[in-house]
């Protein structure tokens, strides 16, 4: 009989499969803006409904049709601008120029971590007379959790870059942020394109049938089912990586890109009556995804300009009613 080849069972996917570092993820690549403005921003996954909305694009089989878009509940608060890091360029990459901090900052921060204040304005005049070796701004930004409905104290903090080309106009944008709040209004708008980061739902460890997806074995098969058919050739004398084995399944980084956001509101009118299940109410802006997103409820997820954007930047629907 000969021999028969095939394509292995299961798939590699995302290698390696390790653990995120936090539970909401860390950003390094952004894309290009001539606009001076955040390309980021954050909101905590509320959970999924849809929207009844008219079909407004001319190539669809449904066109002028009212038809079930699904869309993921963020709930989107202000974000409070508690600093400004600044970085130049060496040969071993981008590394740290210098930072600033707001003159006041958040009592909650000190749940997060301690940070004292550096302000002064002979530190921004010493800053501006060296923008020069400055290639990089990032604005230092900690949630505000407490705003929101999932009872939750300790701020997220992280960094958001921004874009544009001229070095001395962020500059000027950045310090005229500085201890002040960021809305999501003025980083996007609706039906825009864009790209969704976050740490996926953590399921423990997981055998390789759920972990990689690999066909189980026949009934005839000796003692177990549920495993690889083979470790691999006996020389050399090793398992290869390649192999799928039992291990750390979920709670990782990953990217969905091009994902359109269909509307941003502020008020209470999307709430179900008592709240979402496993969330509670939303209480401030709230923001729209078409489709799903990575993650879990009450997560924080983050929101970047497309990285890779194709089409027009349009709401192709006509949002008639949303169904909870």
């Amino acid at each position: 009989m000969p021999h028969i080849r095939k394509p292995r069972e299961g798939s590699l996917a995302f290698y390696p499969r390790k653990k995120a570092f936090r539970i909401y993820p860390s950003l390094d690549t952004y894309p290009e803006s001539e606009k001076v403005m955040p390309l980021v921003f954050a909101g905590y996954k509320v959970g999924m409904c849809h929207v009844m909305a008219v079909d407004n694009k001319k190539t669809s089989p449904s066109f002028g049709q009212t038809i079930a878009v699904p869309v993921t509940v963020l709930e989107i608060p202000p974000l409070h601008v508690i600093g400004v890091r600044f970085y130049k360029k060496t040969k071993n990459g981008y590394k740290v120029f210098t930072e600033i901090y707001a003159k006041e900052l958040p009592k909650h921060l000190e749940r997060k971590v301690k940070i004292k204040s550096n302000y002064s304005e002979e530190k921004i005049e010493e800053i501006s007379k060296n923008l020069d070796k400055i290639e990089k701004v990032r604005l230092i930004v900690a949630t505000q959790p407490k705003k929101t409905g999932i009872g939750k104290k300790t701020p997220e903090v992280f960094e958001i870059e921004v874009g544009g080309k001229d070095v001395k106009a962020k500059f000027e944008y950045a310090i005229s942020k500085l201890g002040k709040e960021l809305s999501v209004e003025e980083v996007f708008k609706e039906g825009e394109i864009v790209d969704v980061i976050a740490v996926t739902k953590g399921k423990g460890t997981q055998g390789p049938v759920k972990r990689f997806g690999i066909k189980i074995q026949g009934r005839k098969a000796k003692e177990k089912r549920r495993h690889v058919g083979s470790l691999g050739q006996e020389r050399p004398g090793k398992v290869r990586w390649t192999v799928p084995m039992a291990g750390q399944t979920g709670f990782q980084t990953r990217t969905e890109i091009n994902k359109r956001i269909i509307k941003i509101g502020n008020g209470e009118e999307i709430n179900p009556k008592g709240g979402f299940k496993r969330y509670g109410l939303v209480r401030g802006s709230y923001l729209l995804i078409e489709g799903s997103v990575p993650g879990s409820k009450k997560r924080l997820i983050l929101i970047r300009k497309a990285i890779r954007s194709k089409g027009p930047h349009i709401l192709p629907y006509q949002i008639k009613s949303l169904v909870r």
